[in-house]
């Protein structure tokens, strides 16, 4: 086992923490950083290590949240609820998997984060 090297999760259906109900389907906004937020449109979903309360007022523009760190009273799953946001938290590499435009479905109830080009591609594979 190399310490070194991480595998980045490449599948379509990721996992995580279900931290706000609801489904988001939209294009994934990957940011790492919240001068990067400035690039975000209405209804994406974004996609980052973590936020911070400076993040709020992206959080009214977006559509969904998925983030690779945080739990259920982090400020991330607080305000996704509050908000009516659906957010998925500690999914594992989503910011290195996940890129910019990616569509994706966002399932805060169950926790999964589907990205649906991957999904077509292996569902077109197996029918073909």
């Amino acid at each position: 086992y190399n310490v070194d090297h991480v595998d980045v999760p490449t599948g379509p259906v990721m996992q995580g923490w279900a931290a706000s109900p609801g489904v988001a389907h939209g294009r994934a906004r990957v940011l790492t950083s919240l001068a990067a937020g400035t690039e975000l449109e209405p209804g994406e979903i974004i996609v980052a290590h973590s936020t911070d309360p400076s993040w709020t007022p992206l959080f009214l523009v977006a559509g969904g949240i998925v983030l690779e760190e945080g739990g259920p009273l982090s400020h991330a799953a607080i305000v996704a609820r509050e908000f009516g946001l659906p957010a998925v938290l500690n999914v594992a590499d989503a910011a290195q998997a996940i890129e910019t435009g990616e569509e994706l479905i966002v399932d805060g109830t169950t926790g999964e984060v589907r990205r649906m080009a991957l999904i077509e591609r292996g569902e077109a594979a197996e029918d073909g």
